[in-house]
């Protein structure tokens, strides 16, 4: 049982950075997906797949998986270079 330790990165609707400070613990799929063969639907058997655990610091998560004996990777994020555009830059005057 391994899980994976990560801060998730913005979605591409977002243009600030809600829901991006806490850190969350999802665990791998333990076997893999398969398609039904009536509907075509992807389905697993491993309901841990479905668990996706939110915490406010890395160490909160990291002490989570050691008191639970869950085997984990973390994933560090990369930082995020400042953005500064204003709203008259997508005018230029000399064009």
């Amino acid at each position: 049982m391994t899980a994976r330790i990560f801060k998730p990165a913005k979605t591409a609707m977002q243009s600030g950075e809600g829901r991006t400070k806490e850190w969350v613990l999802e665990f791998e799929p333990a076997v893999p997906r398969t398609v039904e063969p009536l509907m075509g639907w992807t389905s697993s058997a491993d309901m841990r797949m479905q668990v996706r655990l939110e915490f406010d610091t890395k160490e909160e998560a990291i002490a989570y998986a050691t008191r639970e004996g869950i085997g984990y990777t973390l994933s560090e994020p990369r930082p995020r270079k400042p953005i500064r555009k204003s709203y008259a830059d997508n005018f230029p005057l000399d064009a």
